[in-house]
């Protein structure tokens, strides 16, 4: 089935939901492979039997022997096709396949990608929110004391921010969210390309509040949350502050800018509030 594919290590994605979602590449190598390299066998088996592929699975997770690993880079040694899966999405995003992937790299094997879905990506697409200047971090830590102190090291990014979440965490997280970055847009994508597909969007506090009053949602989450405001970045006195003094010998767009450099607000959104300045000055 489709062009033959060389020896080594292929990183394959799979569907996160939708079984449809595959590419007719990553089909074409699964099929010619020696050996695919899974998570869970039972959630790889529901892809495989679906599309009759007969390749034999084996599972290498967080809690394998080394022995596993050992025997996987002996068989990538020996010339063998070898695909590496996870569960869902892009391997190697929040799994283990990392692992396997440097040692493939010390091995001197030959690494190629078969791109396509990811949930980081796909939730991205629909958010609404900016792409320009993203980052993700994958599942915050469980307890709340150690959530709190790793979402106050984001306060001040100027980017969309991108979670996984389980359902249990879920309210607790939005919670913490809002107390510690406090009023932006947010998003909750969940069960992204399945049946009950349902995504959420407004004010991350707003979220928070409604999360709250309701049972822990189920399926898979992703939980996004847009760059801060200038209002909640830095005092808005501070920054109009800065703004006067860089009007009185630059131009609106270049105090803009230069701001923007100084703070990491937008530059568009520092444009307004100096022309909003500017225009006071005259009256």
């Amino acid at each position: 089935m489709g062009t033959p594919i060389g020896p080594g290590l292929h990183v394959v994605s799979t569907p996160i939901g939708n079984l449809g979602d595959i590419t007719l590449r990553a089909l074409a190598t699964l099929n010619q492979s020696h050996l695919i390299i899974c998570e869970d066998t039972r959630v790889t088996r529901k892809l495989t039997s679906h599309y009759s592929i007969n390749t034999r699975l084996l599972s290498y997770h967080d809690h394998s022997k080394p022995d596993v690993l050992l025997s996987i880079i002996e068989i990538l040694k020996s010339g063998k096709i070898v695909s590496l899966v996870s569960d869902a999405g892009t391997p190697t995003v929040s799994d283990p396949g990392y692992k396997l992937i440097n040692a493939a790299i010390e091995a001197e094997i030959a690494v190629t990608t078969v791109p396509g879905v990811s949930a980081v990506v796909s939730a991205l697409s629909v958010s609404g929110l900016p792409t320009d200047k993203f980052l993700f971090f994958g599942f915050l830590p469980p307890r709340t004391a150690s959530r709190i102190r790793a979402l106050k090291r984001l306060t001040d990014l100027a980017a969309s921010l991108v979670f996984y979440e389980s359902p249990r965490r879920f309210s607790a997280c939005l919670s913490d969210m809002s107390q510690v970055l406090g009023p932006r847009e947010a998003v909750v994508a969940r069960e992204l390309t399945k049946r009950h597909e349902e995504i959420q969007r407004g004010d991350l506090t707003q979220l928070a509040l409604e999360a709250a009053k309701v049972k822990p949602p189920k399926g898979e989450l992703v939980i996004l949350l847009g760059p801060p405001t200038v209002s909640t970045r830095m005092d808005i006195n501070s920054v109009k502050e800065l703004l006067s003094s860089a009007l009185k010998t630059e131009s609106l767009r270049d105090a803009a800018t230069s701001v923007a450099s100084q703070t990491g607000h937008a530059r568009r959104d520092l444009y307004s509030l100096a022309l909003s300045l500017k225009d006071s000055q005259k009256r």
